[in-house]
């Protein structure tokens, strides 16, 4: 079972140019997994969550590619932890079995996850009991 302290902030290689900057990460180089998927969370009204989820299997990583918003994780001994993400050159690795939401979405916020499986709705824990009481449901 992992815990709080095996999310991370991972900072991404940033090559600064007068045309303008880039930063990228690969599988394995600089993330713990090998990316199956990615999507993006956009347009988010003001107020509103996202997630609110954990995951068996899957892993996660998770960078502002536009504004800010925060990540917040908690692990099934309920301790939490928040990361304000607002740069493109830094991201959160979430592993499985912890518990996520992002909130505090500003104006143009975009996000970027990249994900260790495709998408599988059985892969997902939407009751935190479930994680709490590390009995995963049938699935």
């Amino acid at each position: 079972m992992f815990n709080i302290s095996d999310c991370r902030v991972i900072d991404l290689p940033k090559h600064l140019d007068p045309r303008g900057n880039l930063s990228f990460f690969e599988d394995s180089n600089q993330i713990p997994f090998q990316i199956k998927r990615n999507y993006l969370i956009y347009d988010v009204p003001g107020g509103e969550t996202r997630g609110g989820h954990a995951f068996f299997k899957q892993m996660e990583f998770i960078v502002a590619l536009s504004g800010s918003f925060d990540v917040v994780v908690k692990d099934a001994t309920g301790d939490m932890k928040r990361i304000q993400l607002n740069r493109s050159y830094f991201g959160i690795y979430i592993p499985n079995l912890i518990w996520r939401h992002m909130e505090n979405f500003s104006t143009n916020a975009v996000c970027l996850v990249s994900s260790s499986t495709l998408f599988d709705p059985a892969d997902y824990i939407r009751d935190f009991d479930v994680l709490a009481s590390n009995k995963p449901t049938e699935q």
